[in-house]
């Protein structure tokens, strides 16, 4: 098969001809359609994931067709139309258990833990766990885009900050993740702040239902979101993971107001500042959030099946595997309109 693979950190990126995949006895291998092109891919090929052996295939926002099926596995066939999240579960600890898959102790993500889907095909173990079955209406793009940011930030929004219709949602960064937090808050009843230094990028925030954007270029964000809000937002989202976004997510909420840090925050840059006082003094609330259940995409599907969220409208670049490399060394310079998605 044809993949995406570097040997080293910061090493070429190249398509090369690679052995195929075998399905482990509890997993599948899947035939890549569609795969998006996620800031975390950079991570990993910048040597932000200490985790990772080399050569190293990247990739973890896929969908596909099952094309082979494991000995031990039940309930999947060959030619089940599927996807799978980031942070796999392996289904046996106690967060497992619990539902809590994207949390698991043992964790598993595809493009970090063992070769991703910058390939045409990519083998998954866990399925049982973690294989999620794309409804026909729905198409491998759109499957694909869901990966990694989109159900992220519903997954955060939803089960972590329980955002409620009528409350003033700041985002700080409109890259995939901020737009899908855009998007899934005006879903959800909420109003938005958008925040980013890019005016294009902006103007597709406000296209997806930002009510105010705000160019952090030209005035202080913090200020800017309290004046909009008449007191601070009620919930706030690092939606980049840097100290200047994390630090004006939490200044700019109001009292008792909730920060969601979905921004992932690797490398040197790890251990970000808090104000811890401001949080103290107003009551604040701080809150992560990892990926999602697989349990929890039959809701996000009924979201997009709905119509209240329109994916198409993130995807900036349809490419091919063969531009897959280039596209990846770019996320470093913030450079893409929504969402890229490698279409096979």
């Amino acid at each position: 098969m044809k993949a995406v693979v570097f040997s080293e950190p910061q090493g070429s990126l190249t398509v090369e001809t690679v052995a195929d995949p075998v399905a482990p006895p509890d997993g599948v291998v899947v035939d890549v359609k569609a795969n998006g092109v996620c800031r975390s891919d950079w991570h990993a090929w910048m040597g932000h994931d200490p985790t990772i052996t080399y050569p190293h295939v990247p990739g973890h926002e896929m969908s596909g067709v099952v094309s082979e099926v494991g000995d031990d596995l039940l309930g999947w066939s060959i030619g089940d139309r599927v996807t799978v999240p980031f942070s796999c579960g392996c289904g046996a600890c106690a967060e497992c258990d619990e539902g809590n898959t994207n949390i698991c102790e043992n964790e598993y993500q595809p493009g970090f833990s063992a070769w991703g889907s910058f390939a045409e095909k990519v083998a998954l173990p866990y399925a049982a766990t973690n294989l999620v079955r794309i409804p026909d209406d729905i198409d491998f793009t759109t499957a694909a885009s869901l990966g990694c940011r989109f159900m992220t930030a519903f997954h955060g929004l939803t089960s972590r900050v329980n955002v409620q219709p009528g409350e003033w949602v700041a985002v700080h960064g409109c890259g995939g993740v901020g737009l899908s937090v855009t998007q899934i808050a005006k879903a959800l009843g909420a109003k938005v702040v958008a925040v980013d230094l890019d005016d294009e990028k902006l103007a597709l925030a406000a296209e997806l239902g930002a009510d105010v954007i705000v160019n952090g270029a030209n005035e202080s964000p913090v200020k800017a979101i309290r004046k909009a809000t008449e007191g601070g937002a009620h919930v706030s989202v690092d939606a980049l993971g840097a100290e200047v976004t994390a630090g004006n997510s939490i200044r700019c909420l109001r009292r008792r107001g909730r920060h969601l840090q979905i921004g992932l925050v690797i490398g040197e840059g790890r251990n970000l500042p808090i104000p811890m006082s401001r949080v103290i003094s107003l009551e604040l609330e701080l809150y992560g959030g990892h990926g999602m259940p697989a349990r929890r995409y039959p809701e996000l599907f009924e979201l997009v099946l709905s119509g209240a969220v329109d994916l198409n409208a993130m995807v900036g670049r349809r490419i091919s595997l063969e531009e897959a490399p280039a596209e990846i060394a770019a996320m470093g310079d913030f450079s893409q309109r929504g969402l890229s998605v490698v279409e096979f």
